[in-house]
């Protein structure tokens, strides 16, 4: 390769490196202003963020409206988000979306959503959901009642401890 084209692709890489920053200092501005109580500023940063796609942003935007966090309270928009984000993978998020179903929060109980939502984030290691699982099976609750897998769903929790 001649010094130019050597020179072109170093440019290319760095600016193909450098790209994602600008979003992530808008999700940690976002983050800050959450911490400070400005929930304003948090909300600002974060929607175009969510709109585009980022996960945690989403995640972030359902955590602002399913507490009422500089908007007025609203579980059908938390929902909206939280979805969005579960879908995406996000732990959490799915956490989240699955406590809502399993207490009924903006939508009709259903425990096997909850059970569906509540297994996504135990795979991913969330310990709570973990637990939450494992009640289910021990309870019969959206899934057939089955005392081992409770059990192995609380050993599982356990050994991350």
């Amino acid at each position: 390769m001649t010094g130019v084209a050597m020179k072109i692709l170093f440019h290319a890489m760095l600016l193909c490196l450098l790209l994602p920053l600008p979003a992530s200092a808008d999700f940690n501005e976002g983050s800050e202003a959450y911490k400070r109580g400005d929930y304003g500023a948090a909300l600002q940063e974060w929607r175009p963020l969510a709109e585009g796609g980022n996960a945690r942003a989403q995640k972030n935007m359902g955590v602002i409206y399913r507490q009422g966090r500089g908007v007025p309270q609203d579980f059908a928009e938390a929902m909206r988000w939280y979805r969005r984000a579960a879908e995406r993978g996000n732990a959490k998020a799915q956490f989240s979306l699955a406590h809502m179903y399993y207490e009924a929060q903006g939508v009709r109980q259903n425990y096997a959503e909850a059970a569906k939502w509540y297994r996504r984030a135990a795979e991913q290691g969330i310990a709570l959901a973990q637990f939450s699982l494992g009640l289910m099976y021990y309870q019969g609750q959206g899934v057939p009642q089955d005392y081992e897998e409770a059990y192995r769903w609380w050993a599982k929790r356990g050994a991350r401890r």
